[in-house]
């Protein structure tokens, strides 16, 4: 069974990097890490290719308004050439709070510009771009002595239209606390759509999930840390739509009014405790139709159920 990983390094990276050649010498098939907490993704990835040798790299993801397509496909075909072609490409759009009100961008016509942004970029990780749209007007490319193969491009996706234009445009999508029910009714129909558009079907379109895990006997602890975790994604529209739409508006109600993510949508989110359950919830996704489930222990590499979820989930 395929099986990923989610490695944030929290505050050592030489505790993530360490991490990384564990989760290869585990047998996961690639190795994924978030690009807003703090340090850049391709660095990291970079850290993480220098110590390993088979395992896959990827970026889920890095958001596309802070980066110009001809930039983020320079940084990619840098690290997939540093990796041996182990790399796979991330994006997405992020959030209003974070483009917005942290950096002072607009984030505007976030699907029109996410299918300009796939068309440059894919021109420039080949022989170059020659663009004109409305958000990007590009000609030209990257003068590479030698051209190392383009990575995969796979999308940041939680509503139906996102996932059906990641479905059209790209190689896959990356889904991130969509529950099993929502990923089976709402997700992969609406990527099948989009495949269906672009004249393909499902078949070799990756679709990953991110899945939250605790392996522990401290479930109480596990699940007050997911919670705090929690709380600043119940913050951000996207995500509160998407969950709206898989049946979680009391929940979200209930965090509006009290200020405290509720315990039940903790568990309803993450595989918390035995391991028993966190496989059960591991093969829920699978079920659901993801291709290729990421195991994410919650929090960080300190949290003492970190290494045990990690070293414990690779037999699943």
């Amino acid at each position: 069974m395929r099986l990923a990983t989610y490695l944030s390094p929290g505050v050592d990276l030489a505790a993530g990097v360490d991490l990384a050649r564990r989760a290869e010498a585990l047998g996961y098939e690639s190795v994924w890490v978030t690009h807003g907490l703090g340090r850049d993704s391709f660095l990291v990835l970079a850290a993480y290719a220098a110590a390993t040798s088979r395992i896959g790299l990827g970026n889920g993801v890095v958001p596309i308004y802070p980066r110009h397509p001809v930039a983020m496909a320079q940084a990619a075909l840098t690290l997939a050439e540093l990796s041996d072609g182990r790399f796979t490409l991330g994006i997405g759009v992020s959030h209003r709070p974070s483009m917005e009100a942290m950096l002072g961008l607009a984030l505007v016509e976030p699907l029109a510009v996410m299918r300009e942004y796939v068309a440059v970029l894919r021109g420039a990780l080949g022989g170059g771009a020659a663009f004109e749209g409305k958000h990007f007007r590009v000609h030209g490319g990257l003068a590479l002595p030698r051209r190392p193969p383009a990575p995969r491009i796979v999308l940041a996706a939680l509503g139906p239209r996102m996932c059906e234009l990641a479905g059209e445009i790209a190689d896959g999508a990356v889904l991130w606390l969509c529950p099993p029910a929502y990923v089976r009714e709402v997700a992969v129909p609406a990527i099948a759509r989009g495949r269906r558009r672009a004249g393909r079907t499902l078949d070799g379109f990756e679709i990953l999930c991110a899945v939250p895990l605790a392996v522990t006997d401290d479930r109480g602890g596990a699940l007050a840390a997911f919670q705090a975790e929690l709380a600043r994604y119940l913050a951000l529209p996207f995500y509160r739509r998407m969950l709206d739409g898989a049946g979680y508006g009391d929940a979200l109600a209930a965090f509006d009014r009290e200020g405290v993510v509720p315990p039940a949508l903790g568990t309803a989110l993450a595989g918390l405790g035995e391991a028993a359950t966190g496989r059960a919830f591991v093969d829920a996704y699978r079920t659901a139709g993801v291709t290729l489930p990421a195991v994410r222990p919650i929090t960080f590499p300190d949290a003492p159920w970190y290494r045990r979820t990690l070293e414990e989930a690779a037999a699943w």
